[in-house]
């Protein structure tokens, strides 16, 4: 095999390994939540207890993608991809041996802030190794990936807990875990030199990221990808009680709806990903923003009038979630190129506004009422309106 051979294939299983690390989020959050029930009668607490158990997770989410991504400038990527994925086993098996749902919280929150590391230095060590549109198709790869674990993971977590418990499911997070510890070590080398680290400690560090924050364009960015959180955690949140309590949908055919909308994001993950050698990714990040927007606005004006309705209702959200497909990616490529001096930053600051405003909205929905899509709806063309205003500050720098 030649070099020029080689070279695409270390790539690839490179991308392989960094998608495994950027998808805990979703195979975390969604493959216990069929267990939620028997959960409530095994650790001898109510439903609101194990939801907890979710927020604390995200919460963990948001706070290590803050922490960890700036560490990472600091002492390097690999060091930090290797804790975070050990601490994700760890915990992982704490989750599972959880005597009560006390641990099992508390378990939760350190579960999310190990898991972190893999979704914020993933973004870092492709904003090392590649620029431009090489850079930019890499992070539709990723959002590609994460569009699809949200389909297969209650797969995954329904055929464990057909033939165990709950325990179960946090055992195979556990070994997920090893996994990603394996192929760390396998395929993911240092991408930062030790000549191109902030020197000065984590104070270093956190003060480039206040650095990052007086561009504009980098403020606008951040705005743009924390209100895509918005859209996409208060429709998490929203669609269950829509569907299935407001619309009378079977808990298959709510399945089937939540695929095929992450189908649109993939789908449009996939079309970004085609167009990114042609288009700027300023220009696809408008578009994406604005085709969210339209139909955002649209549903909720129908639902305002009386004339919303289960089709209406998922056509509407299917063409504006598949827009983040849109979004995610540009956004991404563009945050990181203006934070390129101080890659693990600007992906805290990414990613970490993400779950920051997504762990918000997401009670927010139910908070508003679950008798009606239109809190839902709301939350989702909210996110898209800040996503305009996050576009109007951006071009202001």
């Amino acid at each position: 095999m030649t070099t020029a051979t080689r070279a695409p294939s270390r790539t690839v299983l490179l991308m392989i390994v960094l998608a495994g690390l950027s998808s805990v989020a979703p195979f975390a959050t969604d493959m216990y939540v069929p267990g939620f029930p028997s959960m409530a009668d095994s650790l001898h607490t109510d439903s609101a207890n194990v939801q907890l158990s979710m927020t604390t997770f995200l919460i963990g989410l948001a706070l290590g993608q803050i922490l960890f991504g700036p560490i990472s400038d600091s002492l390097g990527r690999r060091p930090v991809l290797l804790a975070g994925s050990a601490a994700f086993v760890v915990f992982s098996v704490v989750c599972a041996v959880a005597p009560g749902v006390e641990v099992l919280i508390a378990a939760r929150l350190l579960q999310g802030l190990a898991g972190a590391t893999g979704i914020v230095v993933s973004r870092a060590v492709i904003a090392d190794r590649f620029e431009g549109v090489d850079a930019a198709r890499r992070f539709s790869a990723l959002i590609m990936i994460f569009s699809v674990a949200p389909v297969v993971a209650p797969i995954i977590g329904g055929g464990i807990l057909a033939v165990g418990t709950w325990q179960l499911v946090f055992a195979a997070l556990a070994v997920f875990g090893v996994l990603l510890v394996v192929g760390v070590l396998a395929r993911v080398p240092e991408s930062l030199p030790a000549g191109n680290r902030h020197a000065g400690g984590l104070g270093a560090t956190f003060r480039a990221m206040a650095r990052l924050l007086k561009k504009r364009a980098m403020i606008g960015y951040v705005i743009v990808a924390s209100c895509a959180g918005i859209a996409l955690f208060g429709y998490i949140a929203g669609s269950s009680f829509v569907f299935q309590d407001l619309y009378g949908a079977s808990e298959t055919q709510y399945s089937l709806i939540f695929a095929t909308n992450a189908l649109g994001m993939l789908a449009g993950a996939a079309l970004f990903n085609r167009l990114a050698g042609r288009v700027r990714p300023r220009k696809l990040l408008i578009r994406g923003v604005l085709c969210g927007l339209v139909p955002a606005v649209v549903l909720v004006v129908l639902l305002l009038v009386g004339a919303g309705g289960f089709a209406v209702t998922w056509i509407f959200l299917f063409l504006a979630i598949g827009s983040l497909g849109f979004v995610m990616p540009s956004v991404t490529s563009l945050g990181q190129e203006t934070g390129r001096e101080a890659a693990g930053a600007a992906s805290a600051l990414i990613g970490g506004g993400q779950f920051v405003l997504g762990a918000i909205a997401s009670p927010l929905v139910g908070a508003f009422g679950v008798g009606s899509a239109l809190p839902m709806a709301t939350m989702v063309l909210i996110g898209f309106a800040g996503g305009v205003l996050g576009l109007a500050v951006s071009t202001r720098g």
